[in-house]
């Protein structure tokens, strides 16, 4: 009888589990932006700590200094590759121009059928990173800055979304669903570590708070 009892234990359980597993399934979004994996928060606290504290510069920005959307393979250069990597079931044509598929944009949770409603948001932006030592490097450097599809720096989300970031930096802009801001901000620490490049006082004091509850 004991055992009778502990089987159907174990078989409710499995159902319950089943239902679950079920409705994780059905919430969750039909595509998802495959940002490469950030460092974890524990990491990002420890390379925050190391980076140096400055305050930005931005004499003789121009964004044509960062030789951007370079072609990676084929026809394809680094948007397309992006909208290719971000996107569920993609299809492109000759040209490697997306002309259907699904994406989802984690910053604010839309999800988008057409590419032309996506923009490819450099994380760290362009900008940013002049000021905050790009503007020593070489052309080479700054190219691939500019197109890195190694570190967490390119992401496809919603087009308005990242022309409202522009080039704000964690202090005073942060993504709208809160669910992704540790993912953020552990990605925004890693690039800039990467690169050596510098964080601003206020900077550094907000990526300190959204770390401390990652």
């Amino acid at each position: 009888m004991r055992r009778f009892y502990a089987r159907r234990r174990v078989s409710i359980l499995a159902a319950l589990s089943g239902l679950i597993a079920s409705a994780a399934l059905f919430n969750a979004p039909t595509a998802s932006a495959a940002l490469p994996t950030p460092i974890s928060a524990t990491t990002a606290r420890s390379y925050l700590a190391t980076l140096t504290v400055a305050t930005e510069d931005r004499t003789g920005y121009n964004r044509d200094l960062f030789n951007h959307w370079i072609t990676i393979s084929g026809t394809c250069n680094t948007r397309e590759t992006v909208l290719k990597r971000d996107g569920t079931n993609v299809v492109t044509d000759s040209a490697c121009a997306s002309t259907s598929g699904s994406w989802y944009s984690p910053y604010d949770g839309a999800t988008w059928t057409l590419a032309s409603d996506l923009d490819i948001d450099h994380l760290v932006p362009l900008a940013e990173a002049w000021d905050s030592g790009a503007d020593g490097w070489s052309s080479a450097t700054r190219q691939a800055f500019a197109n890195d599809l190694t570190r967490p720096q390119l992401i496809a989300v919603t087009d308005n979304v990242n022309q409202s970031k522009g080039d704000q930096d964690p202090a005073t802009w942060m993504p709208s669903r809160t669910a992704y801001r540790c993912t953020y901000v552990r990605a925004w620490v890693q690039v800039k570590y990467y690169y050596d490049l510098s964080v601003d006082s206020a900077e550094k004091s907000a990526l300190t708070i959204y770390l401390a509850s990652c």
